[in-house]
């Protein structure tokens, strides 16, 4: 079965999977390397290693007693395909479009009244709304 971009996908959805394909970036390794830093089972490792692998994303083979895990980069070209798509979106400069909504809100408050304010001013000359806040 060919690996599919929802496949790549949900590989890559797991913190654990993206770390195990950051180390494969060095250089290829060992399964009991690759086990090492995390603190769970080598079969939960082989698990996470086994969805990497259906995904295309990495490849196994054994040399001697070992069995080594190596990155397939290639397999992640769909997939960045796909979300190059997406960027013909300009990114957000956020400090911009804090200035956008400063420079709004400031017209907004000068040419018109607040209403929270408004309401907050009513509320103090209503008696009831008084008699609500002393019970509280």
């Amino acid at each position: 079965m060919a690996p599919t971009l929802d496949h790549v996908f949900a590989a890559l959805s797991d913190p654990t999977r993206r770390a195990i394909l950051a180390m494969l970036l060095e250089d290829d390794m060992a399964v009991t390397d690759v086990a090492d830093p995390f603190e769970m089972s080598l079969a939960a490792i082989s698990k996470h290693l086994t969805i990497l692998a259906t995904a295309g994303l990495i490849s196994q083979e054994k040399r001697g007693r070992v069995k080594w895990c190596k990155l397939e980069p290639a397999a992640l070209r769909e997939a960045s395909v796909w979300m190059q798509g997406f960027g013909q979106f300009e990114a957000v400069n956020l400090d911009d479009f804090e200035r956008f909504l400063a420079a709004e809100l400031g017209e907004a408050q000068d040419g018109q009244p607040d209403d929270i304010n408004d309401g907050a001013a009513d509320d103090a000359s209503d008696p009831e709304t008084q008699d609500d806040r002393s019970r509280a």
